[in-house]
């Protein structure tokens, strides 16, 4: 009798699995190599997005975190991911391009590279650059490409340049102090460049703006749903209630304007 009950109890849960899955909708979430927070401080920096979102929807949105690249990959060319929002935003454009999924919203403001030096550097445009010791974060970081596109659009040749690769764009700076590196490029929406008078560096190179953390939807998402998900997220800026959600994420508001050409064409901008 125990044991009957024991799989019917399994069955149960089972079935209750099935249905909550049904129920619920998956955000998954990427903050990149840079990220620098645990799972549990992303899913709760992402937890008032997915309530706004779950109202918008009339169904949960659950945060996920996709810790690796290929599992954000391999999960929307499988069509597992209901929601996917990543600072990397070359995935999500090739979400878009590859997997048909629907871009939602880009949030503002645009991300860029920056080129840096220490405040007593000669160093002041992007011209003086060539010939000198570039430190970029890890070559396999979304920023590490940006980065590499703007200098090869401003006619560099990556492969005669001095170029370095940093663990993080935290260790960039490091490079810069300790006379490795003449030059730096890191993301302009990291917590590197929000401290750049503190730590005694400053930007001689901005580069080309381009879409920032893209949010976009699986292809079963409707029309209708999509045009309430962008009402939602466009009213954020504009409310009391939404600027937290705004400022835990650390944007200042969602773009929910027709983005996706720019979308498609940074993957051309990267090369």
């Amino acid at each position: 009798m125990k044991k009957v009950l024991s799989i019917a109890a399994c069955c149960l849960a089972g079935f209750t699995a099935q249905v909550q899955a049904q129920n619920n909708y998956s955000l998954y979430v990427s903050e990149g190599t840079s990220g620098g927070l645990d799972a549990a401080q992303v899913i709760e920096k992402y937890t008032g997005l997915a309530e706004v979102m779950g109202k918008a929807l009339g169904k949960k949105v659950t945060v996920v975190v996709a810790r690796e690249f290929s599992q954000l990959e391999e999960g929307m060319k499988a069509g597992k991911m209901d929601f996917v929002i990543a600072r990397p935003s070359d995935y999500p454009a090739r979400g878009v391009r590859d997997y048909k999924y629907q871009l939602v919203s880009t949030s503002k403001p645009d991300g860029q590279c920056l080129l840096i030096v220490p405040n007593a550097s000669p160093l002041k445009s992007i011209a003086d650059v060539k010939g000198k010791r570039i430190a970029l974060p890890e070559k396999i970081s979304y920023m590490s490409k940006f980065c590499s596109a703007e200098l090869t659009h401003n006619g560099f040749n990556l492969a005669t340049e001095k170029i370095q690769y940093a663990k993080e764009q935290g260790a960039v700076l490091f490079y810069l102090d300790n006379l490795l590196a003449d030059v730096g490029g890191i993301a302009s929406y990291s917590g590197v460049a929000k401290n750049l008078e503190k730590t005694g560096h400053r930007v001689i190179h901005t580069s080309q703006p381009q879409p920032y953390q893209p949010l976009i939807a699986h292809p079963k998402i409707t029309a209708a749903q999509i045009q309430a998900l962008k009402k939602e997220l466009g009213l954020l800026d504009e409310t009391e209630a939404g600027k937290p959600t705004l400022k835990q994420i650390g944007i200042k508001e969602f773009d929910t304007g027709n983005n996706e050409q720019r979308l498609r064409d940074l993957l051309k901008w990267l090369g």
